[in-house]
C-alpha cells in the first residue's frame, strides 16, 4: 500500500506539473516539509512588521518548521513586496502579512497596479486596529461636534494631516468630510509618523491615526482623542466615544491579513488558515495585543473575503467622491 500511494502521488504531481498547476502532492500530509516565508511589504520595525513577527513565532510551533519574516519594502504603498508574493509559486511556502493597501485598497487609488489584488488567495483576517481622531491637547475642539461646527463655520480654513495620499488616514478624513458636509484642506506627509510629529508641533488641526501607534501621546496628554473608528469603544480609552455615536454608520479601522499567491491548493489554505486563527485566539496572544490596542481576529478564508469586499465597497465610494488618485 505504501508503494502504491507513493507512486500515485508522483503520477499526480507529474500530471499537475505538465498542466502548469501546483502539485497536489503538496497538499497532502507531508506539508510543510521545509522553511516557510512570511513576506512583509514594509521595512523592519514598522507596526506591520512587529505584528508579523509575533505571528511567525507561533506559526513555527504550529508548522513544526522554520518560519522566517522577509521584509520586501520599497515602491508604492507596499506593492513591491506584494507583487513578489503574487508571482511566487503557489506551493504553500510563501505568504504575505500586510495591512489593507497591498491586499486590496491600493487598487482603489492607483491607476496602474503591477498585480491584481483580487486574485490573492485569502488565508485569514488577522487583526484590527481602530483609527482614532486626534487633536492637540490645547485645541479648542473637545468633541467631534465641536470640530464639525468649526469646519462648517470656516469652509476651507481647517486642515488635517495624513500619512500620504491614498492612505487609510487620508480616505478616512475624506469620509468625515463627506458625511459631515464640510470643506477641510488635506496636508499629506511622507509617512504616518511624520504626520503625528507635525500635529504635535501644531501644524495641523486634526488627523486620524492608528490608536496603537499614537496611544502614548494620548496617555501623556500631548494629544486629545475625540473619537475612535471602531464599532465599540476601545478598552484602553473607555471614556472616548466611537465616531458612530456622533455620525451613525461611521467606521474606520486599520486591518491586517495573511494572503497567499493565486491558486494556492485548498488543503494548504485550510491548514494555514486554521493555524493563524488558533494563534490569534490564544489567550496570551489576545492579552498581549489588547494591551497595545490591537484587536485579534483570526478568520477563515471565506470570512476574510467577505470583509475585504465590504471594505472595497465602503472606501471605493469615498475614493470616487473625493477623486483620490495616486500615480
Amino acid at each position: 500500500m505504501k508503494h502504491s500511494l507513493t507512486r500515485r502521488s508522483v503520477l499526480v504531481g507529474s500530471a499537475a506539473t505538465a498542466l502548469g498547476l501546483p502539485s497536489l502532492s503538496l497538499a497532502q500530509d507531508d506539508y510543510p516539509n521545509r522553511l516557510i516565508r512570511l513576506v512583509v511589504p514594509v521595512a523592519p520595525g514598522a507596526a506591520t512588521d512587529n505584528l508579523a513577527r509575533l505571528i511567525a513565532e507561533q506559526l513555527r510551533v504550529k508548522a513544526g518548521k522554520p518560519v522566517i519574516v522577509e521584509n520586501r519594502a520599497g515602491g508604492a504603498s507596499g506593492n513591491v513586496g506584494a507583487e513578489h508574493v503574487f508571482r511566487s509559486p503557489p506551493d504553500g511556502y510563501t505568504f504575505m502579512f500586510s495591512a489593507a493597501g497591498p491586499i486590496a485598497l491600493n487598487k482603489l487609488v492607483m491607476a496602474k497596479m503591477p498585480y491584481e489584488p483580487s486574485e490573492f488567495t485569502h488565508i485569514s483576517l488577522a487583526a484590527l486596529i481602530p483609527n482614532v481622531l486626534l487633536v492637540r491637547s490645547d485645541s479648542p475642539y473637545k468633541s467631534v461636534r465641536d470640530l464639525i461646527a468649526a469646519a462648517k463655520a470656516n469652509p476651507g480654513k481647517l486642515n488635517y494631516g495624513s500619512g500620504g495620499a491614498g492612505t487609510t488616514t487620508h480616505i478616512t478624513s475624506e469620509l468625515l468630510k463627506t458625511l459631515s458636509g464640510t470643506d477641510i484642506v488635506h496636508v499629506p506627509y511622507k509617512a504616518s509618523a511624520a504626520a503625528v510629529t507635525a500635529q504635535l508641533q501644531g501644524q495641523t488641526d486634526f488627523q486620524f491615526s492608528e490608536l496603537s501607534s499614537t496611544y502614548q501621546h494620548v496617555k501623556s496628554g500631548a494629544l486629545r482623542a475625540l473619537a475612535v473608528g471602531s464599532e465599540t469603544r476601545a478598552p484602553l480609552l473607555p471614556d472616548v466615544p466611537t465616531l458612530s455615536e456622533t455620525i451613525p454608520g461611521f467606521a474606520s479601522t486599520v486591518w491586517y491579513g495573511v494572503v497567499a499567491p493565486p491558486k494556492t491548493p485548498p488543503a494548504i489554505v485550510a491548514k494555514v488558515s486554521g493555524w493563524v486563527s488558533e494563534i490569534m485566539k490564544q489567550p496570551e496572544m489576545v492579552a498581549r495585543l489588547q494591551a497595545i490596542n490591537i484587536v485579534p481576529i483570526g478568520s477563515n478564508p471565506a470570512e476574510m473575503g467577505r470583509f475585504v469586499q465590504a471594505e472595497l465597497d465602503r472606501w471605493g465610494s469615498v475614493v470616487r467622491a473625493a477623486k483620490i488618485s495616486v500615480e
